[in-house]
Order: C-alpha cells, then structure tokens, then sequence
C-alpha cells in the first residue's frame, strides 16, 4: 500500500502534517477528511516505500497483534488508536498494510469486523466472525483474548501432528536419495567389474543393474521418471483440489490403522475447541455449527457436521445429530449431551478439547513408536537389497567366472 505524505491545517487552525498509507490518492484525501484535515498539499511519498511481495502472515504474527490489540482496548484505547498502534509496530510490512487499510476503512465509517472481511484470507472466517459478534455484545478485549489463546491452542496441535510427520518424513528422503545414489553412481561401476568375468550374473543381480541403467540414462529413465513424478504430483494436487478427490481422500486416510484415529481425534480436539469458543463468544449456535464445518479440515467430518446443522435447524439437539453421524466417539456425545442439560456447553466442549489435546499427544506418541521400527526395516530392507545383488556374483565367483 503507497504512502502518501500531507500538510495542511486542523479544525482548531493549527498546522498538521505527517505520512498516512492508502490505496490511492483519493483514498487519503478522504481519510484526512474524516480527521477534520484542511490539507493542502498531499503527494505519494516515493522514498519510503515498502515492497511485502511473497510475503506470508502465519499464525503467530497473528496472535502477537490480536493479544496487542485485547490489550490496548482493554486499557481505554479506542479501536482506532489501536490499530494505529499495532500498524506501526506490526512484524511483516503486509500486516502493516492491511491494519493501515482497517484503520482507513473505520475512519469512512466501517465497523472493525466489516473492514477485516476485506482481508478474509488473512484472517479467515472464524476470526472475523468472533469479532462481529464482540462488537455487537461490547465485549471486543474479551473476545480478542479468547482469539489469541484459540490461536495459541491451535498451533500447538498444529506444531504436534507436524513433529509427529518430521521425523518419517526425514528418514524417508533420506532413505530414497542414498538408494538413488547407489544405483546411479555405485552399481555402474560393479557393472563395468563384472563384464570381465564374461559369465551370467544371478537374476537379482541383472534385475538391479537394469534399474541402475534406467535411472542412469537421462534420455531415457531419468527424464522418464521426472516426467512420470511430475504427472503423478500434477494429476494428484488437481485431484486433491475438487471436492470429490478431497472427500475420497478424507475417507481413505479416516479407514487407515493408527493415522485415522490420530485424525479424529485431531478432529475432536479442533471441532470442540473452535464450537466452544465461538458459543461463549456469543456466536448463534447455527452460524457456530458451520464455521465449525467449513473449518475442520476435513471433508468427511464437514460433511456430517453440516448434516447435523440442517438437523438442529430441524429442532433437534446438538447432540442428536452428531450421534446419529458416528464421527465422534459416544464420549463426546455423551459429554456434549450434560452440557446442553446443564446450560454449559460452550465450558464442556472447552474441557473435551482440553483432554483430546492430551489424546492428541497420546496418539502422536504411540504411532512415532511404531513408525520408528517399520522405517528401519524398509530403509535396511532397501539398501540391504541393493547390497546383496551387487555381491551375490562374487559370492557365486566360481560360477560366473568361465561361464
């Protein structure tokens, strides 16, 4: 977003001057109008500005400047002051920009959760929801605390299925690129050995020095095989993209051993979590129950959850439906059940989160363990093969040598 620096007079006659971003021109004029500036010169301000291209504005950034923003709001300090504070001070040069664009969309007369829509890939719907709803109860600190602390229990779920993949994921790359390197750069050199013993190699030898030549062969399997891992990634993210693929997807990994549970339960955690704070905040139960849907990140739960929105619109419980779906375990229903008997749901869902934070931790532990031992067995496994044709001919040297 330009800057734009100004001079002119305020409604008191006293000189004003200063610096102020907006989109365009006009914009600022407009913004300085609503200040009750007289300006008389304002023009872009071309030393100072500031490129944001490629930027990325995480979770954490995030959180920094709503905890700021609960506050400063919770000190006296009106919304626009806040945000003034919080543009100048925000991390990343494009969370400066959008904050200033806020803050000039609520000079013009915006409400703050009205000027944040404009942002909505930023800051997502829940967030902008949870806002709406502090404003229209006056309790916007409250809300933003909740927000932040939301955001914080987030990414250490986040942080935990992540750590639980690393480690897999590391030993996987690794595993590929030294098997890689063996056939590409060691066997060959076996290949040109064993073509003066002028015998016939063992089958398990032939079959692994023909796969060396194909990957060795740029023109031919090695141009092949990025071609084919490029096809493969390509038709795989488009397929992973439509709803169809994305449900199959969803479905397929809900099914599989250890890793399905570890995603319900991720599921449990994150739909508790986000419904609670959101019905304490104020939020209408239907509005809630689909931000919940469209958020949980998972088409299959999505599904359901959207099921029991049109049932509960029906004058069903919440808990009805969500029994009647079998994604979450009788537990939680059973748990949701007391709460909505009780009038405190929005504290029970929080206290189901709470605990499947610690399942969460339970699970990631038990399925490292037993990924741990599969990854030595398949990394030993390949390179044990590799190894084993490669000296089965001299082994067998007596055989090979002569014919």
């Amino acid at each position: 977003m330009p800057k734009y620096v100004y001079s002119g007079v305020d409604m008191t006659g006293k000189p004003a001057s200063g610096q102020i971003s907006a989109k365009n021109k006009a914009e600022a004029e407009q913004v300085l109008k609503n200040r009750k500036i007289n300006v008389s010169q304002l023009k872009m301000d071309w030393k100072n500005i500031e490129l944001s291209f490629g930027e990325k504005i995480k979770d954490e950034d995030l959180v920094i400047v709503t905890r700021q923003m609960a506050t400063m709001i919770n000190a006296g300090l009106s919304i626009v002051k806040c945000l003034e504070i919080v543009a100048s001070q925000a991390p990343k040069k494009k969370l400066r920009q959008i904050f200033e664009d806020v803050k000039n969309q609520i000079e013009q007369g915006s409400t703050f959760s009205k000027a944040l829509e404009k942002h909505k890939n930023v800051f997502g719907t829940l967030y902008i929801n949870m806002v709406a709803a502090g404003e229209a109860g006056g309790l916007l600190d409250t809300i933003l605390d909740r927000l932040s602390i939301y955001m914080e229990k987030s990414m250490s779920l986040k942080r935990k299925v992540k750590s639980a993949m690393m480690y897999p994921s590391i030993v996987l790359t690794v595993a590929v690129l030294v098997v890689w390197g063996l056939l590409v750069f060691i066997i060959p050199k076996f290949e040109a050995m064993y073509e003066g013993f002028g015998g016939t190699l063992p089958a398990l030898t032939q079959f692994t020095i023909g796969i060396s030549n194909f990957l060795s062969s740029w023109y031919g399997g090695g141009l092949l095989a990025v071609l084919i891992i490029a096809l493969v990634v390509t038709v795989g993210t488009i397929y992973k993209k439509s709803e169809r693929g994305r449900y199959a997807i969803d479905q397929m990994l809900l099914k599989v051993p250890k890793i399905g549970d570890l995603i319900k339960k991720v599921s449990v955690s994150k739909f508790t979590r986000t419904f609670g704070t959101l019905l304490s905040s104020g939020v209408a139960i239907l509005d809630a129950l689909d931000i919940v849907a469209r958020t949980s990140g998972n088409k299959v739960i999505e599904k359901h959850l959207l099921r029991s929105k049109a049932d509960i619109e029906g004058g069903k419980t919440v808990v009805a439906p969500l029994e009647k779906a079998g994604v979450f375990p009788p537990m939680v229903t059973q748990m949701i059940s007391v709460g909505e008997e009780t009038g405190a749901l929005d504290q029970m869902l929080t206290k189901i989160a709470d605990f499947y934070d610690d399942e969460v931790d339970r699970a990631v532990d038990g399925l490292t363990k037993m990924i741990e031992p599969m990854l030595m067995i398949f990394v030993g496994g390949a390179v044990g093969f590799v190894i084993i044709a490669m000296y089965l001919p001299i082994f067998k040297l007596g055989s090979v040598v002569g014919g």
